[in-house]
């Protein structure tokens, strides 16, 4: 069955994560470093089919795109390129750091562990995606 991944793009790091095979629970994979995203990708698609991006999408608080924004433009150009039967869904981020953290702490996760941005992003990639799938179900 068909996977849906989630995308926190930054310059220098990508969160990834995946949807379980009935797209209800959004799982980590892995941080990915920028410059090799698209090659990650195009490797899990060879393994099983991906039924749509979910890419986390910077804004201020007045709901309009933040600066980071231009970034995330410049690899939604590549990703659709690389995947163009691929569907791209753009997911409002803001406070998806905060809320990584949050998960951290409740799950336990030891300081020094927290501290890893590799962490924080891969879960911040869980929550975008979960937040997409939880308005589907809705």
């Amino acid at each position: 069955m068909a996977r849906i991944i989630g995308i926190d793009y930054g310059r220098a790091r990508v969160g990834v994560a995946k949807s379980d095979p009935l797209g209800i629970f959004a799982s980590p994979l892995e941080t990915v470093p920028a410059a090799k995203i698209i090659e990650y990708l195009q490797n899990t698609a060879s393994l099983e089919p991906i039924e749509r991006f979910v890419v986390g999408y910077p804004m201020n608080l007045d709901g309009r795109p933040s600066e980071a924004a231009a970034d995330v433009d410049a690899f939604l150009v590549k990703l659709k390129a690389a995947f163009p039967l691929v569907p791209v869904s753009l997911e409002d981020e803001r406070f998806t750091s905060v809320l990584a953290h949050r998960a951290m702490i409740d799950g336990g996760m030891k300081k020094s562990d927290r501290r890893k941005k590799e962490s924080v992003d891969k879960i911040s990639a869980a929550i975008i995606l979960q937040s997409f799938m939880d308005k589907k179900t809705v």
